[in-house]
């Protein structure tokens, strides 16, 4: 009979930060993809949207937010690798809850 391990702690770190890692680049894809359709939708109604400049901000915070999860990583001392986790989570939430307040602005926008 095998017996069923309980991941490491440091296993599931590195599981979060790869998740974390591969999610930031590709929110930084959305983000990137609704800035196009708001600047198309600009050029045909000709009203300026401030969504423009908060999801190009959010965009930069996942980009730092994959960053620093790629550093994590790539990193071998454990308490660096620590802090950088961490970091990179934190970001990554802060990013993910603009975003979330970035839509509710667009839809009150838009209407």
């Amino acid at each position: 009979m095998m017996s069923l391990q309980e991941p490491s702690k440091e296993a599931v770190e590195i599981d979060i930060t790869v998740h974390i890692f591969t999610v930031s680049a590709t929110l930084v894809g959305v983000c990137l993809t609704v800035i196009s359709l708001l600047i198309i939708s600009r050029k045909l109604s000709h009203v300026k949207s401030l969504g423009e400049d908060l999801l190009a901000f959010d965009a930069l915070l996942f980009l730092s937010s994959c960053i620093l999860s790629y550093s994590a990583l790539r990193v071998r001392k454990k308490g660096r690798r620590h802090t950088l986790e961490r970091t990179s989570e934190e970001v990554f939430f802060v990013a993910l809850a603009l975003m979330g307040i970035i839509c509710v602005f667009i839809v009150y926008e838009l209407i």
